[in-house]
């Protein structure tokens, strides 16, 4: 059986990262852009992160751009964008693209886990996923749920 720790993704500063490193902890996968309409986001969900992080979640985010050209920038630009404008702490991965043949396998699993509008269809950008602790997906969640909306599914599935 595959789940998510059985993935590896680049992240942002050009390391390999073996989800594996997360085994046991809550994830939420959220593919992200700096020029969206939903990149505010991006501080709700440093929020999420920061007020959930010593409880065992992690927020993973991969930027993408596949929709509207809305993440132009590179891997660097994109890190310092999201740590200069909405203080994000949580890790963020290089650039990947999340539809089609050139689709990071992390995705083209969760596309079959959870397919939304169909397994072969990422909507739109701040689509979120989120794993419980045993690596399996347990929800997703469109781009207009802001993160505030999922603490409820998070607590869940975190430790009192």
């Amino acid at each position: 059986m595959t789940t998510a720790y059985d993935f590896s993704a680049t992240a942002i500063d050009g390391s390999e990262q073996l989800l594996a490193d997360y085994q046991g902890k809550v994830l939420l996968v959220v593919n992200t852009a700096t020029q969206c309409g939903f990149t505010p986001q991006l501080k709700g969900l440093e929020q999420v992160y920061q007020e959930y992080v010593d409880r065992g979640l992690v927020v993973l985010g991969f930027p993408c751009d596949q929709f509207g050209h809305q993440n132009p920038d590179s891997d660097d630009d994109t890190a310092t964008f999201c740590e200069k404008n909405y203080g994000v702490t949580f890790p963020l991965f290089s650039e990947i693209e999340v539809n089609g043949d050139g689709a990071h396998p992390l995705y083209k699993w969760l596309k079959k886990e959870k397919g939304g509008l169909g397994p072969s269809k990422i909507k739109w950008n701040f689509t979120k996923f989120l794993i419980d602790s045993d690596g399996n997906v347990i929800k997703r969640y469109g781009s207009t749920t802001s993160p505030d909306k999922i603490k409820g599914d998070i607590e869940k599935l975190l430790p009192a």
